[in-house]
């Protein structure tokens, strides 16, 4: 398949300097995105893991981002995290990686690349291509952190407290990304950026 251009990729600049500069200014800037939606936390009092708004900002910027940028976005946030910045969701530092909340971080890499890659081939162009594409990015990260969970406690116990509640958001989430990628291209082609 034919790969296409990312939201980032209309903005950036030609090769050279320039180019390195836009790329690592977006990254920092996206993990500090990340970071920032991990405060907006709300605690269940049946699991560890609290609900918040990761998941949709790192399933939004892989889109916007692509592969490349948006795995070094979500490296950039865990590198942040273990320096010791307050950013992550269930902890500080290393204690956030091996707690409860360590195989979403994980699954935050592989999500990145999926939707990012996924995008670079023109998936969130569509309202139907976006909702799959975030539906698989979705489902992996939820794997990752069920997986991890069920390390921790048991099968029954990691779906209950790591899947379960997170369904309904999610899926109001991946509604509002079906429409606000496929809305953001329609303008940029209204405004004849290259696409």
């Amino acid at each position: 398949m034919m790969v296409k251009s990312t939201v980032a990729d209309v903005f950036r600049p030609s090769e050279g300097v320039s180019a390195f500069i836009y790329d690592a200014v977006i990254v920092i800037f996206a993990s500090l995105l990340v970071g920032l939606s991990a405060q907006i936390r709300i605690y269940l009092p049946f699991s560890p893991v609290p609900v918040t708004g990761q998941t949709f900002a790192v399933l939004i910027l892989a889109a916007l981002l692509g592969s490349r940028r948006g795995v070094l976005t979500i490296l950039a946030y865990m590198a942040e995290g273990f320096l010791g910045l307050p950013i992550f969701a269930g902890g500080i530092g290393l204690a956030a990686l091996l707690g409860p909340t360590g195989g979403y971080l994980v699954g935050f890499i592989a999500t990145a690349y999926l939707v990012g890659r996924l995008a670079e081939m023109g998936w969130d162009r569509r309202v139907s291509t976006t909702i799959a594409m975030m539906v698989i990015g979705d489902a992996i990260l939820l794997s990752f952190g069920f997986i991890w969970l069920s390390m921790l406690t048991d099968i029954r116990t990691a779906f209950v407290a790591g899947v379960y509640p997170f369904i309904i958001g999610d899926i109001l989430k991946i509604a509002l990304a079906a429409v606000v990628l496929p809305v953001g291209w329609k303008m940029l082609k209204r405004l004849n950026m290259k696409a």
